[in-house]
């Protein structure tokens, strides 16, 4: 059998889009927590904290002390994006719903929430794989509640673990960093 150099040509063509590499956080679109698509280009210019987070995790309180921080920064340019996931000892079992009311009337978050997703294993959301496989900060996630601070151009700059407080120092001291250079 004969194939045509243009048939292989198009073809391998066809799926250039879907080999290139991700440039940054703004290249990803995500479903928010009522299944909307967010294209996160929509964020270029404002610093971003992401994190993946559960309902049922001893790190759950983290709610406040990050809508504190979403609250104090969000007029300069500060996002904080939540992703639900179930990944670590099925902390996250509720549905999209009964999370986004769960952080509402447990924590009156006001930060955007997107839909439950996966951030390690075979299932990776494609944005966890870029954080954790492309970015200047790579590795897996060990646990809820680990936070990437994304720079107005959509570039990693930070990564803090699930045990550093959302109002800890070092998050506060980088965070104005990058508000500063926007």
């Amino acid at each position: 059998m004969k194939i045509s150099f243009t048939i292989v040509l198009a073809t391998i063509l066809s799926f250039a889009p879907a080999m290139a590499q991700a440039e940054n956080v703004h290249s990803f679109s995500a479903k928010d927590i009522d299944g909307r698509q967010v294209d996160l280009a929509q964020y270029k210019g404002k610093v971003l904290l992401i994190v993946n987070t559960a309902s049922q995790c001893g790190y759950t309180p983290q709610y406040k002390p990050l809508e504190t921080l979403y609250q104090k920064y969000k007029d300069q340019g500060f996002e904080v994006l939540v992703f639900p996931a179930n990944d670590f000892g099925s902390q996250e079992p509720c549905s999209n719903p009964q999370i986004k009311n769960f952080c509402f009337l447990n924590y009156k978050t006001s930060f955007p929430l997107f839909s439950k997703t996966t951030v390690k294993g075979p299932r990776i959301n494609p944005l966890y794989k870029y954080l954790t496989e492309e970015s200047p900060f790579k590795g897996e996630i060990k646990w809820n509640f680990n936070k990437f601070l994304v720079n107005s151009e959509g570039e990693v700059i930070g990564r803090f673990e699930s045990a550093v407080d959302p109002l800890a120092p070092e998050i506060i001291t980088q965070v104005e960093k990058a508000l500063a250079g926007k």
